[in-house]
């Protein structure tokens, strides 16, 4: 399949998302058409630093830029203030300016990152998204929401700052771990249950390849997921009307999941098919849907090796971590619930009971 642009507009300023099969040598150009800056500072973590970043890095160097190659540890680990405070002194000490483009080469933690130190280094600099992850390329490096988390509450603080553009390559994910894979496959199904029935029905019929990570297949995928949550984000770019806010499906519960372990023991994407799983079993247990929608969920989830439910978790404390969420508004706690395939909604009429319940197993 040929490489495929889709337009992001902004009220502000728009980008594009460029979607293809062998595109990371076309970073340089990409960015030239975009900005005029000479000085780079590339920031990606351990696991990518010698598979993809080093190349990226060289064709901005063939390309005359000067680039500054910053390594963070691979993990959801390495989003906190300590490792913001070292980018920022070493991009100081290394001679960045607001004339400069930080580019994320990684996941989501990278881009989550490198997105924070690029909104707040000299008040703002440009930034450039270059996604390595199946869940990066279909959901966090669209849609300008960077950040850390704390140790109680997962990306509590950040920022709404839009890149420039994202340069997606989908021949990468053929180097990803078959873990980091199916994680990234949480967030696409995610998409088929809140927007778009008829592509989860394609994700349905479409496991073989998907698994086998069939080049067009993905290509597919990625477009798809893009195209949708783009939608999403031109509708509501900082979370100000709650329609963004169904792109949160399961993560009330995931967010709690992933607080609990640390940030250490569960991938993103593991923490959000189970917590799609537990807000589709609440959802039918007030009555919002019924016993198949759920079940089309877990099976789904679980042929793209995937977990459908919770590990030994205190109920309560579970439920006390929740509170933490960036959705709860007015001293309530609101959830994405599905009222069919395709089609879900932002509710706080939900009782601590029936949480509590669906978490402890009484689905």
């Amino acid at each position: 399949m040929p490489t495929r642009t889709l337009r992001v507009d902004l009220k502000e300023r728009g980008y594009d998302i460029a979607i293809g099969s062998g595109t990371l040598p076309q970073c340089a150009e990409f960015l030239a058409e975009r900005s005029s800056s000479s000085h780079v500072v590339l920031i990606t973590d351990s696991n990518v630093d010698e598979l993809y970043a080093d190349a990226v890095g060289d064709y901005f160097v063939e390309a005359g830029l000067e680039v500054e190659l910053l390594v963070i540890e691979a993990g959801e680990e390495s989003k906190n203030a300590d490792v913001l405070i070292d980018l920022w002194q070493t991009m100081l000490a290394e001679g960045a300016d607001r004339g400069s483009v930080v580019a994320a080469v990684g996941g989501g933690v990278v881009g989550d990152i490198a997105g924070f130190v690029a909104a707040t280094f000299t008040r703002g600099v440009p930034f450039l998204q270059i996604p390595t992850t199946l869940l990066a390329q279909v959901d966090s490096s669209v849609g300008g929401k960077v950040g850390v988390n704390l140790p109680e509450a997962k990306n509590i603080v950040g920022a709404f700052w839009q890149p420039l553009g994202v340069l997606i390559d989908v021949d990468v994910l053929g180097t990803l771990p078959a873990g980091e894979f199916a994680a990234g496959m949480a967030e696409v199904v995610k998409y088929g249950v809140i927007m778009d029935e008829p592509f989860f029905e394609y994700l349905e019929s479409n496991v073989d390849a998907i698994n086998a990570r069939d080049s067009e297949t993905l290509q597919y995928v990625v477009e798809r997921c893009c195209r949708l949550k783009a939608d999403v984000v031109q509708e509501d770019e900082r979370e100000e009307t709650g329609r963004r806010a169904i792109l949160n499906y399961g993560h009330t519960f995931a967010h709690a999941f992933e607080a609990a372990t640390q940030y250490g023991k569960l991938l993103h994407g593991e923490a959000v098919a189970m917590g799609m799983v537990c807000a589709s079993q609440l959802a039918e247990r007030i009555g919002l849907i019924d016993a198949q929608a759920t079940q089309r969920q877990i099976e789904l989830l679980e042929a793209l090796s995937l977990p459908t439910r919770p590990l030994e978790f205190d109920s309560e404390e579970i439920y006390r971590l929740m509170w933490h969420d960036k959705k709860v508004a007015d001293g309530k706690l609101r959830f994405v619930l599905p009222t069919r395939l395709g089609e879900v909604k932002l509710t706080s009429a939900v009782k601590s009971g029936d949480v509590i319940a669906i978490l402890e197993g009484d689905a």
